[in-house]
């Protein structure tokens, strides 16, 4: 992994000349991304993510951290926040924004601590990568909640993105779930090797949580076919 995304985070943190980030998927044509939506304060977030940060309590994980802008929030209220991602770069740049707790860290491979929040934002359900692996993350986080604890999460239903028929159904190509995509990420001329991403509608992570022992609430709809959901 070149880790691209970690290195437009840490450019931006120490003004080495950032660009934007180019995003493209197989369902959808190259987009760029502002590096500094990143770092936006809590009152520049969507309510989604407001929301969650309203709800989180006790001792809190955050999983796929970024650029540190939720835990950061967190850890301004007196939070006890564990702020952990795969990139090496992006956590450098949590250190230097001041997260006490930041580290480099698979979340499938944390073992023994125990969180009364976890959150996963930015379309948390992301890292699961495909359906068919959903279940193995979904139990590592259940293992990772304290007695009471809650899993704060968000995603997207991306049926819209698929054109209708006359009859007004979705043409959706190709096998599988409709929701797993393949994101490749370019910045300053380079580009990363292709990997999925997995956008879950609020039904299927349903159906999922309570398959793995989860309870699933509905917490709030945003305004494009985005929400947040609790597990717990």
């Amino acid at each position: 992994m070149k880790d691209l995304f970690g290195k437009a985070i840490l450019d931006f943190q120490t003004n080495n000349s950032p660009e934007a980030i180019s995003t493209e998927t197989n369902i959808s044509e190259a987009d760029d991304m502002d590096v500094a939506y990143l770092f936006r304060s809590y009152n520049e977030m969507p309510k989604l993510e407001q929301k969650a940060l309203e709800l989180s309590k006790g001792k809190i994980l955050d999983v796929g951290c970024g650029a540190g802008s939720h835990s950061l929030y967190l850890q301004e209220n007196n939070f006890d926040v564990t702020s952990i991602d795969i990139s090496a770069n992006a956590i450098e740049a949590c250190q230097l924004r001041g997260l006490k707790n930041a580290r480099v860290q698979n979340i499938l491979d944390l073992e023994n601590d125990k969180y009364d929040t976890i959150l996963l934002l930015m379309n948390g359900t992301g890292i699961f990568g495909t359906l068919q692996q959903t279940s193995n993350y979904l139990q590592k986080l259940k293992s990772l909640l304290a007695p009471n604890g809650q899993i704060l999460i968000d995603s997207s239903d991306i049926i819209y993105m698929f054109d209708e028929d006359e009859d007004g159904s979705k043409w959706i190509p190709g096998e599988g779930y409709y929701g797993e995509l393949t994101f490749t990420i370019s910045y300053k001329n380079q580009t990363e090797e292709a990997f999925p991403w997995l956008y879950l509608d609020y039904n299927t992570l349903q159906n999922a949580a309570h398959a793995n022992g989860l309870q699933c609430e509905l917490i709030q709809e945003g305004d494009h076919f985005d929400y947040l959901a609790r597990l717990f």
